[in-house]
């Protein structure tokens, strides 16, 4: 195989994976067009205390109807947030005022969340009384609470008894997917970030530092102070338990229920900002993140943003670039020469192939530069994508005209076909050693099919790229305008 064919299929398998390996990791989580499903609060009233509630009765054969025991709610408030439980420690509700939806619109059932205890007789619920506006005592068993109230929201909870016992966190949820792609999961962070389904089936033994309930950019989770070891396990039925396997007369944990914006939980810190998933791209994300989130401070405009930070990744990244371009040059430089070469030596493509390395050889031109700046931002490219997915921030943030939501597709594919047509004319006056008829033909249809992989991503992505390919244009230019290189 001659070197130009090396070198077109080289170019093409790049290309080739490139697109695949995006549709294999991103379409399962392609946006639809669509808003964020708010729900409206059930929670009780701010300042209410004490509500008698009464469960259904349930019945027997033998006995008929069973006397249900009276649960008492409890509605704690403080610092502008407020935490419903019960007298049994179910969590009915939280409400904080950074959240934008309802408690149960995150966690989806009434009863989402409880802790249990083990006195040696197995995990059971225990039945609570008020003995303050933040304190409270079970009688059977000698244990008390203090719940106490931190800043953004989040309540701390502290168990003590003299007797020895071992405690349970309990989950409950229920399917849900929205047709934006937001899907409710457990979430958890022991070494690093996990997901599990409503559904998995899974159990294990981990070291925790929180735990939750994840769905439609809010999160509401449990975490300590410092990790702890903890068994758990998943069901099919939508349950999550977690439960020490050592005795403590002591339990000391806190309760948290916001929408996930990047800087909140940072400040919140225990690695809650870890739930913002940016995944393997996270080093990148996070910066680009901070960068749009830099000049949105001036200038009050997400597209806008995207923009301004494309051109100083460009900037930045020139130099590495540069040395590509200049390859390309010269390149360009001797393609004359590289044309006569195949002519003369088209029956002999062992001669064809070691005369075109020599003459690279000579002129420094590498027939492969022009890869160089496609996979300095790929990175970049991937990181764009996942804060477009994954950070609040951007959800429903306008740019122009017909794009109101920069992390949904452009609904009239305007920046997708000005994507495409970028991409051609960089192709166009990129010089290749490619000859081939039905080689150059495929090659020619890589921009179509990247700008029909991008017709249903954020629009934000194609921004993006469509700036950062005119700029790589205009710095192509500048340095073929250049006399020597």
């Amino acid at each position: 195989m001659g070197s130009e064919q090396k070198n077109a299929f080289t170019a093409i398998l790049l290309s080739g994976l490139i697109l695949f390996a995006w549709q294999f990791y991103f379409a399962p989580q392609q946006p639809q067009n669509a808003p964020i499903e708010p729900t409206a609060s059930t929670s009780a009233p701010m300042g209410a205390t004490n509500i008698a509630q009464t469960e259904p009765k349930n019945t027997t054969s033998e006995s008929g109807p069973i006397e249900p025991v009276a649960l008492e709610e409890f509605v704690l408030t403080a610092n502008g947030a407020s935490i419903t439980i019960d007298s049994e420690l179910n969590v009915l509700s939280m409400n904080n005022s950074q959240a934008a939806f309802s408690f149960l619109a995150t966690v989806g059932v009434p009863k989402s969340f409880k802790v249990e205890f083990n006195f040696g007789e197995g995990y059971r619920s225990f039945n609570f009384r008020q003995v303050s506006d933040f304190e409270f005592k079970n009688d059977a068993k000698d244990i008390t609470l203090k719940v106490e109230p931190q800043e953004s929201g989040v309540f701390g909870f502290k168990f003590f008894s003299p007797n020895e016992f071992k405690y349970r966190f309990a989950f409950q949820s229920e399917l849900k997917k929205l047709e934006n792609g937001q899907e409710r999961f457990f979430a958890y962070y022991s070494d690093s970030l996990n997901h599990l389904d409503i559904d998995d089936n899974e159990a294990g033994d981990k070291v925790f530092k929180w735990a939750g309930i994840d769905f439609n950019y809010h999160l509401f989770a449990f975490y300590f102070d410092k990790e702890e070891p903890l068994l758990y396990r998943a069901n099919q039925e939508g349950g999550l338990t977690l439960h020490t396997s050592k005795g403590t007369n002591t339990l000391q944990y806190s309760l948290v229920f916001a929408k996930k914006e990047y800087n909140d939980l940072t400040a919140l810190g225990h690695n809650l900002n870890q739930s913002v998933d940016f995944g393997i791209w996270g080093f990148f994300a996070v910066w680009i993140l901070k960068g749009l989130q830099f000049f949105h401070k001036f200038i009050p405009n997400w597209g806008v943003a995207v923009i301004l930070l494309t051109l100083v990744i460009r900037l930045i990244t020139f130099p590495l670039q540069y040395k590509s371009y200049a390859s390309m040059k010269k390149l360009q430089v001797i393609q004359p020469e590289l044309t006569k070469i195949r002519e003369k030596f088209k029956d002999d493509p062992q001669r064809m192939q070691k005369e075109s390395m020599e003459l690279f050889k000579r002129s420094g031109a590498n027939p492969l530069g022009g890869c160089l700046p496609l996979l300095l931002q790929m990175p970049v490219f991937f990181a764009f994508y996942k804060v477009l997915y994954g950070a609040v921030e951007l959800v429903d943030a306008p740019f122009i005209l017909w794009i109101q939501d920069l992390s949904n597709k452009d609904p009239y594919f305007v920046l997708p076909v000005l994507m495409t047509l970028v991409m051609f004319l960089q192709q166009k006056i990129t010089p290749n050693t490619i000859t081939d008829p039905v080689q150059k033909k495929v090659m020619l249809f890589m921009p179509v099919i990247f700008g029909f992989i991008m017709k249903d991503l954020p629009s934000g992505l194609c921004l993006y790229i469509f700036v950062s390919t005119l700029v790589g244009i205009l710095q192509q230019l500048f340095v073929f305008s250049k006399k020597t290189v």
